[in-house]
This record gives structure tokens, C-alpha cells and sequence, in this order.
């Protein structure tokens, strides 16, 4: 099954939608699918803005745009789904999850925070804005990313006949992460009622403690893991520890009624 944000990648039963993050794609979680496999039917997410170079989209940004469009394709599946969510995938899971709880079974939320107000993304908008629009080789990705991202971006940018372009508009992804620094997220994340796994990077992004709070604040069950030495793509930095802690939880999820 494929839509237009929505593929299914494997595995049947109770649903689970990975949730990219900031600069993302469905597809940067090919390492996490085959053993994702096990517990369901296993679908990645697109959002708006990063379905690739060509796609137009003139709607305003707003995280409510983002949860509504995340809304819809859960709501395609028939069932609450587990959603996994990086970063800004993170939040627009929980933020769903307090909107329409009946579509979240549970969730695993990775290195994200409710709180940026007052961070802006002015020591991040020289390097976003010198990106290029395409790379002709692999190894050019590697030295802009690192070992790690660079994997990441080869498999979230489109591939063309001369190389890898941006899947999307960098000012529209600076325009997101601009949005986080005007308004917080705690109201929604203390609406959540679903189970949560909460996975904080020794390299966070988060502000500090705020991940740790999140686990008090939370009305359901709540688990809290902290990953050091590993940075935000804690699925990749350190996915022995990122697998381990997500079986564990999703292993001890009641049966869907």
C-alpha cells in the first residue's frame, strides 16, 4: 500500500508509523524496519515539505498543518497505530495523540522537547541556506553530514540521474524550526493519555531536563531512556541501545482491544 504520504513497508497486524524528523524522509528508517517488522505492520511517513524537490506546497507552516495531514494518514489504517516519531516527528505524534487519542495506541517519542521559545535558528541559517541543491557524489554527502547524518541524508534526498538533490525547500525547513521558538508544547504533551517511550541522545538537542520532565508530567505509563554518547539520531548513533529499549517497550503494550 502506498499514499501520498503513507507506505506500507512490511509486517502485518496492529499498525506502526515511523515519524521523521526536521530534513527527513520515510525512507531514513530502513535500518529500523526489518525487526520493526515483528511487532506489526510497518509503515513510514512523509510530511509536508520533504516529499521531495518537485513538490509544490503553499500552505502556510504550522505544527497544527503537520498534525492534521499525520491525522489523516493514521486515520487510513483502520485502527490506533504506535507512532514512532524523531525529533519533530516527536512532536506532531504526541500532538496527535492528545488531539485524537482514539488514532494512538502508544508512542515512542526520540530526542524531542516541548520548549524552544526564545531559540532562534539564526547560527543555523548560513550553513541551511549554503546548501547545495544537488550533490554528485555520495562522498560530498559524507563530508557535509558525517558518517552518521550522511547516511541518513542519501537515503531522505531524491536521487536523480547526477546525483542526490534536496527533497525539499531549506527555507521552508528553517520557517519549522523557526515556529518551535515562539511557542511551547506542554499543554499537549500533558493531554497525552497513551503509553509513552520517551529516548533522549547524551548529545540532546532538547533543553536539558525537559525530556526528564516530560516522564513525570506524563498521565499514562511512561518510560524514560537516556542514551550517552550517542547524538539526535539516536536510532542510528547507537541503534543496539535504540532497539533494545524500543522492543522492551513495545513487548509490554497490552493487547490491541
Amino acid at each position: 500500500m502506498s499514499t501520498e504520504s503513507l507506505t506500507h513497508r512490511g509486517g502485518a497486524g496492529c499498525p506502526l508509523v515511523l515519524v521523521h524528523g526536521l530534513m527527513g524522509r520515510g525512507t531514513t528508517w530502513s535500518r529500523q524496519v526489518p525487526w520493526l517488522t515483528g511487532f506489526g505492520a510497518v509503515y513510514t511517513y512523509d510530511a509536508p515539505w520533504h516529499r521531495g524537490c518537485d513538490v509544490e506546497d503553499s500552505a502556510p507552516v504550522s505544527t497544527e498543518r503537520f498534525v492534521a495531514d499525520l491525522g489523516d494518514a493514521v486515520a487510513t489504517l483502520g485502527g490506533p497505530a504506535v507512532l514512532i516519531g524523531h525529533s519533530m516527528g516527536g512532536l506532531h505524534s504526541w500532538c496527535l495523540a492528545a488531539q485524537r487519542p482514539d488514532l494512538v495506541r502508544a508512542l515512542v517519542v526520540e530526542d524531542m522537547a516541548p520548549d524552544f521559545v526564545g531559540r532562534t535558528t539564526g547560527a543555523w541559517e548560513p550553513w541551511v541556506h549554503a546548501l547545495p541543491v544537488e550533490y554528485s557524489t555520495a562522498e560530498q554527502v559524507y563530508d557535509e553530514f558525517g558518517p552518521v547524518a550522511g547516511r541518513y541524508f542519501l537515503e531522505a534526498f531524491d536521487r536523480t540521474a547526477t546525483g542526490w538533490r534536496l527533497h525539499g525547500k531549506p527555507a521552508r525547513w528553517l520557517e519549522i524550526a523557526a515556529q518551535w521558538g515562539t511557542r511551547d508544547y506542554w499543554r499537549q504533551w500533558q493531554s497525552v493519555r497513551a503509553p509513552v517511550l520517551l529516548i533522549e541522545a547524551g548529545d540532546s538537542v532538547a533543553p536539558a531536563g525537559q525530556m526528564r520532565r516530560m516522564a513525570e508530567l506524563a498521565w499514562a505509563s511512561a518510560h524514560y531512556v537516556h542514551v550517552p554518547g550517542a547524538g539526535h539520531l539516536v536510532h542510528d548513533d547507537a541503534p543496539d541501545r535504540y532497539r533494545e529499549a524500543v522492543e522492551t517497550f513495545l513487548a509490554a503494550l497490552p493487547e490491541r482491544p
